[in-house]
C-alpha cells in the first residue's frame, strides 16, 4: 500500500533515510536544516514523502512562495515587466507550490537505495500528487516543478501524464577539469580568452583566505551580498547572514568561504560547498568598486579551478548565472526543465500564452546559447 505525506521539517524525516534517498549529496540532511534555521523570508519548507507499507520510499524537498513570472527574464524583457508591474501591481505574482528549492542546485526527488529504476515513474506520480493535495489545503493554484534535470526522463514523462505545461529553465553550468595545472586549463581556452585571462594573473591581485567561520567579518560578507543582489538580473531569493553561517556550521568540511581582501578591506567572498568529487560554487558577493583593478570575478574562478586540480576534484559547479563569461571559460551547460501547471483552467491556458514571452532564452543571448548546447 502506498501512501504519501507532507511534513513542515526535514527533521521529521531521520535523517539517515533522507540521506539514503540521495546518496552523496552536497545538499543533504543538513543542507535543508541550516536553511530551514536561516528563516529565509518569503518562503515556507513543504517535505514530501512516499511511503509503501510504513516504508519511507522517495522524497522531495518542496516550498511554498509568491512567484513573480518574470523571475526568470533579464533585460529589455525585464525592463518591459517591471513597467507592467507597475502599472498593475501584482499582475505577474501568483501564490506558487513548487518541488525543489530555491537554494539548491537542482531538483531531485530521492529514492530508498533498494527502489529499483522501473518502480520510481510511479513514485514521482505520487510525489506530484502529493504536492497537489498539499497545495489545495493551502489553497494554492498553481504546482511546479523547479529546475528539474532536462536529462531525466521520468520527471518529464510523470509531468506529462499529470497534465503539466513545460518550457526551458535556468542551465546549469559545469566545468569538467581533466587538466595537470592551471597553465594546461588555460591552454584549453580560446586564444583570446587565454591571453586575457593570464594578463589579469600577472597583475597584483588580493590576499586569499580559506574560512569555515566568518563570524567576525559577517557584517561585511552581508554587506558585498547586498550590493552583489542589488546589481543581478536573475535572483529569486534573498538570503539572511543565517544561511551563510548555518551552511558553513552544519556541513563542516563540506562548506567553505574564501574571502579576497586588499589591505584590510574585504573585497569579495565565495560560498562553496566540496568533497571529493565536485566544487559547487553558491554564491560569490564582491565590490565592484575593487572587481576591474583586481579582477576579482576571473581570480575567484581561477582560485577554485586551481583547488579542483590540486585536489583532484574532477567538476567544478559554477550555478545558473553569467552565461556569457562562462561560454568564454569553458563551461558546458546542463539542462533544466521548469514544468507546472494550474488547477484553474482559464489561469492555466493564459500561462501557455505568458510562457512563450518569459522564456529565459527569450530575453539573454548568453543564455539562449547555453540553453541550446543542453
Amino acid at each position: 500500500m502506498i501512501t504519501t505525506q507532507a511534513f513542515p521539517t526535514v527533521r521529521a524525516i531521520p535523517r539517515s533515510a533522507w540521506n539514503d534517498c540521495f546518496p552523496g549529496a552536497l545538499e543533504d540532511w543538513d543542507y535543508y536544516v541550516a536553511v530551514e534555521h536561516a528563516a529565509i523570508a518569503d518562503f515556507q519548507w513543504r517535505y514530501l514523502a512516499v511511503f509503501e507499507n510504513g516504508t519511507l520510499v522517495a522524497v522531495a524537498a518542496a516550498f511554498i512562495t509568491h512567484y513573480r513570472l518574470d523571475t526568470t527574464v533579464s533585460g529589455a524583457g525585464k525592463r518591459l515587466t517591471e513597467r507592467l508591474e507597475r502599472l498593475w501591481p501584482g499582475v505577474l505574482q501568483l501564490g506558487l507550490y513548487a518541488i525543489g528549492s530555491p537554494v539548491a542546485e537542482r531538483c531531485d526527488a530521492g529514492f530508498a537505495s533498494d527502489v529499483p529504476q522501473g518502480r520510481r515513474p510511479l513514485l514521482l506520480q505520487h510525489l506530484l500528487q502529493a504536492a497537489r493535495q498539499d497545495a489545495d489545503a493551502f489553497g494554492i493554484g498553481l504546482v511546479a516543478v523547479k529546475d528539474a534535470p532536462a536529462n531525466d526522463p521520468h520527471w518529464a514523462d510523470s509531468c506529462r501524464a499529470a497534465g503539466f505545461q513545460s518550457m526551458p529553465s535556468l542551465p546549469t553550468g559545469v566545468l569538467p577539469l581533466p587538466y595537470g595545472s592551471v597553465d594546461a586549463y588555460l591552454g584549453s581556452l580560446g586564444k583570446s580568452t587565454r591571453k586575457d585571462l593570464r594578463r589579469k594573473l600577472r597583475a597584483p591581485g588580493p590576499r586569499v583566505e580559506w574560512r569555515r567561520n566568518i563570524d567576525d567579518v559577517l557584517p561585511e560578507v552581508m554587506r558585498l551580498y547586498e550590493a552583489t543582489l542589488t546589481r543581478a538580473d536573475l535572483q529569486f531569493e534573498r538570503l539572511p547572514a543565517g544561511y551563510f553561517t548555518g551552511v558553513l556550521e552544519r556541513l563542516g568540511e563540506r562548506a567553505v568561504c574564501v574571502l579576497y581582501w586588499v589591505d584590510a578591506q574585504l573585497v569579495a567572498f565565495n560560498l562553496i560547498l566540496v568533497d571529493q568529487h565536485r566544487l559547487v560554487d553558491k554564491f560569490f558577493g564582491h565590490d565592484v568598486e575593487y572587481t576591474r583593478d583586481y579582477n576579482l570575478y576571473f581570480r575567484s574562478w581561477l582560485t577554485n579551478v586551481d583547488y579542483c586540480i590540486q585536489h583532484n576534484i574532477a567538476v567544478y559547479e559554477c550555478g545558473q548565472a553569467g552565461y556569457a563569461s562562462k561560454l568564454r571559460l569553458g563551461c558546458e551547460f546542463e539542462g533544466n526543465s521548469l514544468f507546472f501547471r494550474h488547477r484553474n483552467r482559464l489561469v492555466n491556458t493564459l500561462l501557455k500564452v505568458v510562457k512563450i514571452f518569459i522564456r529565459p532564452d527569450r530575453s539573454d543571448p548568453a543564455m539562449a546559447a547555453a540553453i541550446s548546447e543542453t
